[in-house]
């Protein structure tokens, strides 16, 4: 894996959990928003291999030498899905949004689901700035010795 390969998998990492923290803000702005419905991204690995051609990978050719292969994939935001989950029905006649009934639908963003997301979000951000700043230590290193 090449310097550059590394630079841009800590970089694709800083991106897609940047906006995941993003999206977790935006769920707990809108807690208390009648009919608001929770966001929840949808984050996917950009490895082409498969579980399996991995295995035989390493099956036919890894052992013997005694080195694992590695990936060069990185992640992505595939999207985002809605909570599927139905908020608390109130009952408020006069409000905008109440039903022909009377009645509205809470949000359905837990707050302490969103703040757990947010810290896991933000632990693996750290960790894709650890490696930019890896990468670059080593490349600066490497500039250093050829010059």
């Amino acid at each position: 894996m090449g310097i550059l390969s590394a630079m841009n998998i800590g970089c694709d990492g800083l991106r897609v959990h940047g906006m995941r923290l993003d999206i977790n803000s935006k769920n707990i702005a809108n807690l208390d928003t009648p009919n608001y419905v929770r966001k929840i991204p949808l984050i996917v690995s950009t490895d082409r291999s498969s579980f399996l051609s991995v295995m035989n990978q390493m099956k036919e050719s890894t052992f013997g030498a005694g080195t694992l292969p590695y990936s060069t994939g990185s992640v992505a935001m595939a999207g985002l899905v809605e909570d599927p989950t139905l908020g608390d029905k109130i009952y408020k006649p006069g409000h905008p949004d109440a039903d022909e009934n009377g009645y509205i639908r809470t949000s359905n963003v837990d707050p302490l689901v969103e703040i757990t997301d947010a810290t896991m979000a933000q632990r693996a951000y750290e960790a894709s700035l650890a490696i930019v700043t890896m990468t670059k230590a080593m490349a600066d290193r490497a500039a250093a010795i050829g010059s």
